[in-house]
This record gives C-alpha cells, sequence and structure tokens, in this order.
C-alpha cells in the first residue's frame, strides 16, 4: 500500500513554516510537488523572510494542520528527522523544473544516499556519469532547492573534510545534520587518552 508522500496528486500549491527540534523550518509546493526546503533558522521571522527571499512563493500559507495530504505527511517526516529519527525522503515529489540536465543528475544520484550514508563531491559525480567534476558537482548542490529530500549534507569533501554547505549555519550545520545520522567527519580521536596532567 502507497502512503501518501509515495502518491504524486495534484495538490493546492502553497508553503509552510513549523517549529521542528533543529529550529523553524520551511517548504513551498506547487500541483507536482516540494519546490523549496529551507533549513533550520532560529525563529519563524527570520525563515519566512528567507523562504520569501528565495523564490516567490506559491498560493497560501498553510500550517502542519492544515497542510495537505502528501504536504502534511512531509511536515511530520521532517519533523521526526530534526528529532533523531531514521526517516527516507526518496519517495517525496519533487519538482525541478527548469534545472538542466547536470544538476538532475547529480540530485537523482544524490537522492539514493540512504540515511547515514556519504560520498564525496567526486564519488557522486562519477554515480551521476559525470567523473572529474566534482568542483562543479559541489557548485551544483549548493543550489539545491531541496536540502535534506535531496540529502546535499551527506556529500563530503576529499580527504574525510566536511566541505562546504550553503544553509544557514553553513559546515556547523551539516556537521549536526551528520551527527545526528550517526556520521562523524573529519580526523579519528585520539587514541590516547589523555592523563590530565
Amino acid at each position: 500500500m502507497q502512503t501518501a508522500i509515495e502518491k504524486t496528486v495534484a495538490t493546492i500549491p502553497g508553503h509552510a513554516i513549523f517549529e521542528t527540534a533543529m529550529g523553524f523550518m520551511g517548504i513551498a509546493w506547487n500541483e507536482r510537488g516540494l519546490i523549496r526546503l529551507c533549513l533550520p533558522q532560529s525563529s519563524r521571522e527570520s525563515l519566512e523572510r528567507r523562504l520569501l527571499r528565495l523564490e516567490a512563493v506559491p498560493g497560501k500559507h498553510f500550517d502542519e494542520n492544515t497542510a495537505p495530504g502528501w504536504v502534511a505527511e512531509l511536515i511530520a517526516s521532517i519533523k521526526a528527522y530534526a528529532a533523531g529519527e531514521t526517516v527516507d525522503f526518496s519517495k517525496v515529489p519533487v519538482d525541478l523544473d527548469g534545472v538542466d540536465d547536470f544538476r538532475l543528475a547529480i540530485y537523482d544520484a544524490a537522492r539514493k544516499l540512504a540515511f547515514g550514508e556519504t560520498t564525496t563531491y567526486g564519488e557522486l559525480a562519477k554515480r551521476a556519469g559525470h567523473t572529474g567534476l566534482a568542483r562543479e558537482t559541489g557548485a551544483a548542490l549548493g543550489a539545491n532547492p531541496v536540502p535534506l529530500v535531496i540529502p546535499c549534507h551527506r556529500i563530503t569533501a576529499a580527504g574525510g573534510k566536511i566541505g562546504g554547505f550553503s544553509a544557514p549555519g553553513g559546515s556547523n550545520t551539516k556537521e549536526k545534520m551528520l551527527a545526528m545520522e550517526g556520521v562523524h567527519v573529519g580526523p579519528p580521536p585520539s587514541k590516547q587518552a589523555s592523563f590530565g596532567f
């Protein structure tokens, strides 16, 4: 049986801002799917300004109790993720109208990464059929309109480095999201115990 989130049904375009354990988050959608997701900010007002600045937000404002069908389920899933639960966003309908073929290939490859799975920019480029375009892959991910659903936070730099992140909080937000998924990025902690003297 399909869940509501797996069904791509015509929905009234709109947007919603809601509070999560990570802060206020926002989404916008049209009749074909999700078109924008804003990662956590500290206040509803700052998130609303960001959402409105990023895109002409369609339709009316909904809250989590009035959002239609798959949108309400998506909001519940985002809140569950922010609370530390394992969530799979791979079935969320996304409308990437106007996105070029290169970015579509990169986003498609990124969506195949499971909760807690990471790869490098270079490896993601290779998986997307664009070997050698790590830098361009990073730029494509920096323009990702729906982070979390297209999990750009799971792409790291070579050598165990965190890499960039264009969301509020930058690499710190990326590192926190990866930690929530059980991923440690960077050099392993020292095996030598501190003696405290």
